[in-house]
């Protein structure tokens, strides 16, 4: 059984705004998923409680992956992992996917209590199977995704990335602005008072901090909404209404420009000399 995010009515905060970009659907020892997947399993030896927890792309095997294997660091795991699947359905999942490409290893001795209560709660349930385990399990694995991000803001692993935009108030407050309304007419100065800084400061923070700028930004995930937007059926009209481009042409000219360019076949010109055989010389008369 998956579960789905559905977010509450107050006003989103700086998680919630990325749950909803990325529509993360989660499934305990699911079945393989296409698409933007998350494995997060919970390593430990035989006999013990979970040490750690480690998140890479792709669907989770029967065993370690090996992504996944590759970045432990902790001692070796004998037989296969607790492990859940994240199936990441919303247009934004490819900038959240970037996060955990090379794969991360969280020490459960670092985490955050909640976080390590979930774990304890899935771990117990699988133990201990009771009436109305599917649903008991696909909540309890979101709860430890929603820890595990949560914990991820708090402390990012990396000095730079959208966990660390995040953990930053200010850098937040703009980058939940974007994932509010990415059709808004949003400009560097606009998002620099969303943050409460001056336009340069603004600038050079966000990029240091989300390792790139806030134009590319807003740039990539209008591209995303698009690209899924059309996808889906949607006429190139509707499409640049609900991802912010001004108009179905600028939207096209995007999407062209973002088609991978396959490279053109080599041409002989027509007046151009054969090509010598293997062996034969092409130097003139000594």
């Amino acid at each position: 059984m998956s579960s789905v995010f559905h977010p509450a009515p107050e006003r989103l905060d700086r998680l919630s705004a990325l749950l909803l970009a990325v529509a993360p659907r989660v499934t305990v020892h699911g079945a393989h998923a296409q698409g933007h997947t998350l494995c997060v399993q919970l390593l430990s030896l035989p006999g013990q409680a979970p040490h750690s927890i480690a998140v890479g792309p792709g669907p989770c095997g029967q065993g370690p992956s090996p992504s996944l294997e590759s970045a432990q660091d902790g001692p070796p795991v004998s037989g296969p992992p607790v492990s859940m699947q994240v199936l990441l359905e919303g247009p934004a999942a490819p900038m959240l996917m970037r996060e955990f490409d090379p794969p991360l290893v969280l020490p459960l001795a670092s985490a955050d209590p909640a976080l390590r209560h979930a774990v304890q709660l899935l771990c117990s349930e699988l133990n201990a199977p009771r009436c109305g385990q599917p649903a008991m399990l696909a909540s309890v694995g979101h709860m430890l995704f929603i820890g595990l991000l949560r914990h991820l803001v708090a402390h990012p692993l990396a000095s730079g990335g959208l966990f660390a935009g995040l953990n930053d108030p200010r850098i937040a407050a703009s980058l939940v602005a974007m994932h509010e309304e990415p059709q808004g007419a949003w400009t560097l100065e606009s998002l620099a008072e969303r943050a409460g800084m001056s336009r340069t400061a603004f600038a050079t923070r966000f990029k240091d901090s989300v390792r790139t700028s806030p134009g590319k930004y807003l740039s990539q995930l209008r591209l995303l909404i698009a690209q899924r937007a059309v996808q889906s059926g949607k006429s190139l009209k509707s499409a640049a209404r609900e991802s912010g481009y001004l108009n179905a042409s600028a939207l096209s000219r995007a999407l062209a420009k973002a088609r991978p360019h396959r490279a053109a076949p080599e041409r002989t010109p027509v007046n151009a000399p054969a090509r010598p055989r293997p062996g034969t010389s092409t130097a003139g008369p000594g």
